[in-house]
């Protein structure tokens, strides 16, 4: 299948599933969180795909690196946040358990796409 749009990008369209669920995981936080933690998993996550596509639309292969990279340091910080809310006890381990694991494939992916792009450009 060819890709035609960021839309077409399974890294995509997996960050996109992953800030969905971040979503509902943070509709149960206590109202007092709502500036605090749930807001800042909700930006986290869809910085992810955010950034994917933002980098897809540019011209040159940098750009493009570039956002992916910050993708990628994007799903590290909602990785921290994420344990940081099992921590404290916003969520049970298994509330937050399926999107750590999330989290941890899109990072592979993002880190594969990168890879990937680096090599064409040698």
């Amino acid at each position: 299948m060819a890709i035609t749009s960021y839309q077409d990008l399974e890294v995509w369209q997996l960050a996109m599933t992953l800030a969905v669920d971040c979503y509902k995981l943070t509709e149960a936080f206590p109202k007092h969180e709502q500036y605090g933690l749930t807001s800042q998993i909700r930006r986290a996550s869809v910085s992810i795909p955010a950034n994917i596509a933002e980098g897809y639309g540019r011209d040159q292969t940098g750009m493009y690196l570039q956002f992916l990279r910050v993708s990628l340091g994007s799903a590290r910080e909602l990785e921290t946040l994420l344990l940081l809310a099992g921590r404290v006890g916003l969520a049970l381990e298994d509330a937050v358990q399926p999107a750590l694991s999330q989290t941890a494939r899109v990072s592979k992916m993002l880190r594969s796409l990168i890879r990937s792009l680096e090599a064409t450009r040698d």
